[in-house]
């Protein structure tokens, strides 16, 4: 297997090289790249030869807009298929009623299901008649009233600094220009979700949108929880899992922590923990199952048909106990991660973690965000930069750094591993000192990492590695 996996990627960039070497090239480096340095991005992860090499088909050339057996072009019968397929898996590997995979991303599949929430609850002729396909019988003034109508609808959401994400009402996003927004945070002391403040805050302000999930939040949510808040309210809730769906999957978060049963509309991506495709998905209950399916008119235009056949591969190697004792060993090596730095005296966000990211806060090593993340970089640590709670210095240089492990699990790295990346992150920070600015006063970005560092901290980073080679046997000629 290992010489037909080489072969076919050997074979490929050979086939790209002959149009555009240059990208060969990139494409050569990106692995090399990959395979030198140690990927803590939470947002990232390594796909499967067998969910990369799907991707590079000609089921890229069809057009499928619609839906399976409606489609708005002929020919479809082979999509049909896949998309069939990839919902399926997708049903069954989360226990869902309904499965929608043609979203291209995250951003997108949130955008469908605030448009599927909006269609299912909002009571209007208009609408009524837009969704009956009369759509010539209104009248500009009708649309008027209509776009007053789906536009001036209430969301609440995470804060962006508490660890939620753009699509969750942050202003400058679409979601919040296509709301009347407010946001729930954490408690100032503990970092933690106050369940009876959210409460409180929805009591207050009866959403019709109630999101949850997160993008750099350390710790497990109670969705029970969040359901109770939103049916006494009248909301609907959403739950956004892009970053935790691979341990949904793979049976780690179970109970109250599995969102699915609980919430009306689940969003996910595909990739991140869930090591598929870049793209994205949406489940539903059964009474949202018909505006999902709209998704396509309403905001996507012409589904990837490659990307959801490898959707399809992804989530077949997610119904695997492979995969479950994976997702298992992301969360173990998360808390491992974290005790790591605690135990070097460094601050986390929440005092810890318990699912598959660590926020720290850099502060204490008196550096930025953007900082620390650059430094890192220099040392072949791949990091991102990322806003804490209250964080003084904003969403751009921040003062925390997000910390995920799905990615150096899946090149199998353990408990006593992760505690050495631990003393490598911190032994590049400690080492790291604010820059100046062209005025002589302190700066947010630039830095000075004293010398040696990087190279010391790369030649023991490739020790790590080198036990646990990405893509084993993948050899390109």
């Amino acid at each position: 297997m290992d010489s037909l996996i080489s072969s076919a990627y050997t074979q490929a960039l050979e086939v790209i090289g002959s149009i555009e070497p240059r990208i060969a090239d990139a494409t050569r480096q990106e692995l090399a790249d990959q395979r030198a340095s140690l990927k803590l991005i939470a947002s990232e992860n390594y796909a499967s030869p067998a969910v990369l090499l799907t991707m590079g088909t000609w089921l890229s050339d069809k057009y499928a807009e619609g839906t399976v057996g409606h489609r708005f072009y002929a020919g479809c019968q082979n999509v049909d298929t896949v998309e069939a397929l990839a919902a399926e898996h997708a049903r069954e590997l989360f226990g869902a009623p309904y499965a929608y995979v043609q979203p291209h991303s995250g951003i997108d599949a949130n955008l469908v299901a605030f448009w599927a929430i909006l269609a299912n609850r909002i009571e209007s002729p208009y609408l009524q008649k837009m969704q009956a396909k009369n759509v010539n019988e209104l009248t500009e003034a009708d649309w008027e009233t209509l776009r007053g109508e789906l536009g001036n609808q209430r969301l609440l959401g995470m804060s962006l600094d508490a660890g939620g994400h753009l699509t969750h009402g942050f202003r400058p996003n679409i979601s919040g220009k296509m709301f009347h927004q407010q946001q729930y945070g954490t408690d100032p002391e503990t970092g933690l979700l106050d369940y009876d403040v959210v409460a409180a805050k929805a009591r207050e302000f009866k959403p019709l949108v109630l999101v949850a999930g997160y993008s750099a939040y350390p710790r497990r949510i109670d969705f029970a929880k969040m359901r109770e808040i939103a049916d006494e309210v009248g909301a609907v809730l959403m739950v956004d899992m892009a970053h935790f769906a691979g341990l949904v999957a793979g049976k780690v978060f179970t109970g109250n922590e599995n969102p699915v049963p609980f919430a009306h509309v689940t969003t996910t991506t595909t990739h991140k923990s869930l090591r598929g495709p870049r793209g994205g998905m949406v489940l539903a209950q059964e009474e949202f199952a018909a505006d999902v399916d709209r998704g396509c008119p309403m905001v996507l235009g012409g589904p990837l048909s490659h990307v959801m056949a490898a959707k399809a591969v992804a989530f077949a190697e997610a119904r695997t106990s492979q995969f479950q004792a994976y997702s298992q060993q992301v969360a173990d090596n998360a808390k491992s991660l974290a005790e790591g730095f605690l135990t070097r005296d460094a601050n986390l966000v929440t005092g810890g973690t318990d699912n598959h990211l660590v926020l720290l806060d850099v502060t204490s090593f008196g550096l930025t965000g953007r900082q620390a993340e650059s430094a890192l970089l220099d040392a072949g640590i791949v990091t991102n930069r990322n806003a804490v709670p209250a964080d003084p210095n904003g969403a751009w240089y921040t003062s925390g750094v997000r910390l995920g492990t799905p990615a150096l699990t899946t090149r199998g790295l353990g408990h006593d591993e992760f505690d050495k990346v631990a003393e490598l992150i911190v032994e590049v920070l400690s080492n790291t000192q604010p820059g100046t600015t062209k005025a002589g006063g302190p700066s947010k970005a630039s830095y000075v990492l004293a010398d040696g560092v990087a190279d010391r901290v790369k030649a023991e980073s490739a020790e790590l590695l080198d036990k646990h080679p990405l893509y084993p046997g993948l050899v390109l000629g």
